[in-house]
């Protein structure tokens, strides 16, 4: 009898080691990529080709919205995702943070697609006039190098202004009840605000920042599996020229997904910049000069070397 017991017992802790070994290797073989409501990544979700490209693989995909991208940073920081987009800024904050990511493509310059905000009656006229004004922004985004930007060009400083941080939900509802001045966002919150809200663009980016978009990974998965990253700038490429061939499909397809209009969503479609590359020697530039500012204003504690951070893939993967 009590040998009975032990063999059922083996057999028990054997089939449970079996279990927690194929959780583990479950684990490993799935891609978690961070996203935000906006830019192609909705696209390529919405699409399934990439699951279907890299189910060849044996990987799953798995997808995580988030808010911003120092939120989706975060998440790349502490390992609850391996790959994600996010505007100009956030990878420097991240990247000072000591988050080990590496940029692996950037989308055109977009430099419509986001903008500080003025009520609509609002006797702000100009960037000049924000002097001591409040502005909410997210703080580590893409919109707070343009924020930065724009008051330089103004000639203010940037402790001329009263900084309010706050993530997108929140600062629109401030922006609503009118507790902050300003709101230097992107799309397709810019898009709604100016539709839904009657909001008066003060400055957009144009002549002043590219509003590159880009794509990161952690170094530890891009060095483990740079198919899979080569696969998914594929993939990405692929749904950016469809979108520019058929930016009213691509409305069509992507307003229930964003929970907005169709007028608002086309609006954001169409000042998006599509086309994901590898990055080039003056983009990098770009973005250590960006780097610079931020440590200049001792925004991050120390100088950054853009250029350690950017990913080469092996050259049997790139010639592929």
């Amino acid at each position: 009898m009590r040998t009975i017991t032990l063999r059922r017992s083996l057999a028990a802790l054997f089939a449970a080691a079996l279990a927690f070994g194929a959780i583990t290797q479950a684990q490993a073989e799935t891609l978690r990529i961070g996203y935000q409501k906006y830019g192609t990544l909705v696209l390529l979700k919405a699409k399934g080709t990439l699951e279907k490209r890299l189910a060849e693989q044996g990987i799953d995909v798995k997808w995580t919205e988030f808010p911003g991208g120092p939120q989706l940073l975060e998440g790349l920081n502490v390992g609850s995702i391996d790959f994600g987009v996010t505007g100009e800024t956030p990878p420097v904050f991240a990247q000072a943070a000591g988050a080990d990511l590496l940029y692996v493509a950037y989308e055109p310059p977009a430099p419509q697609s986001e903008a500080i905000l003025v009520p609509k009656g609002s006797s702000i006229q100009s960037v000049k006039a924000l002097a001591g004004k409040k502005v909410a922004l997210n703080k580590g985004s893409n919109v707070h190098y343009l924020l930065v930007r724009a008051l330089e060009e103004a000639g203010l400083k940037y402790s001329d202004i009263q900084p309010v941080y706050l993530p997108p939900a929140d600062a629109r509802a401030a922006f609503e009840r009118g507790s902050v001045d300003a709101w230097v966002i992107w799309d397709p919150f810019q898009a709604a605000a100016e539709k839904q809200l009657e909001a008066r663009t003060l400055r957009n980016g144009e002549g002043l920042v590219d509003n590159h978009q880009f794509y990161l990974a952690t170094r530890t998965y891009a060095q483990k599996h740079p198919q899979v990253i080569n696969t998914l700038i594929e993939e990405v490429r692929a749904v950016g020229e469809d979108s520019k061939a058929d930016p009213d499909k691509v409305t069509e397809q992507v307003a229930p997904l964003l929970g907005l209009p169709k007028d608002i969503t086309s609006i954001a479609v169409k000042r998006q910049g599509y086309g994901a590359q590898p990055l080039s020697p003056e983009v990098v530039t770009a973005q250590q000069k960006i780097a610079d500012t931020f440590t200049a204003l001792k925004l991050i504690p120390k100088k950054l070397s853009i250029a350690d951070v950017i990913w080469t893939p092996p050259a049997k993967v790139a010639q592929q």
